[in-house]
């Protein structure tokens, strides 16, 4: 395989035109990807406008529609925010920490037949400008903010987009299907109506 060199993304608008071009062809190379958006050194300046917190829980704000190919998601985790265990819909999941620290936990698919406790394969925390891919043949995760003191910022890459998702109880393994919904798209805060209490990301 043909390993091309990392051009280094100055800034976020940088990153995002470097991105439609990766996504313009079919054949998506993961590690480039991931490589590329560990490359762009987070500057709070450049996304502040896009990170809109909320105090009771995380949210997830649009920046770019990317084509129609990906969604890029600015994810804002005020302390001890988190998600729930959850799939991503047959999509690639790119997750870049822009802001603090994130702890990511994978679990196995539930096992349909036994209806017990969900079985975890992993936990690792991801420091600022480190760059973690998951997709539904790795299984599932859960994204929290461990910190109790400071906010955490993440932006994520969805390919394709998707607009539902399932989540887990951990202790069952039982699913539910949910909205995925936007706190704001393109810095502008989204009806308020939108704004339900959605476990997703």
């Amino acid at each position: 395989m043909e390993h091309t060199e990392v051009m280094k993304p100055e800034t976020l608008h940088d990153l995002i035109k470097v991105l439609h071009k990766i996504f313009e062809s079919d054949n998506i190379n993961v590690e480039e990807v991931q490589n590329i958006m560990e490359a762009y050194d987070s500057n709070r300046k450049e996304w502040e406008k896009f990170a809109k917190f909320d105090p009771y829980r995380y949210t997830r704000n649009l920046v770019d529609e990317g084509n129609g190919k990906f969604n890029l998601i600015i994810l804002c985790w005020g302390e001890g925010h988190g998600s729930s265990i959850h799939d991503h819909t047959n999509s690639h999941c790119f997750m870049k920490v822009l802001q603090g620290k994130l702890k990511e936990t994978q679990f196995e698919w539930p096992d349909k037949k036994t209806h017990g406790e969900m079985v975890q394969k992993s936990e690792r925390i991801l420091e600022e400008n480190r760059c973690a891919y998951i997709n539904d043949s790795l299984g599932l995760h859960r994204v929290e903010n461990p910190s109790h003191a400071e906010q955490s910022v993440s932006l994520h890459l969805y390919s394709p987009p998707f607009e539902t998702c399932q989540t887990f109880d951990q202790r069952t393994g039982h699913k539910n299907t949910v909205q995925m919904t936007f706190w704001s798209k393109f810095g502008q805060s989204t009806p308020r109506e939108t704004k339900v209490s959605q476990e997703n990301n």
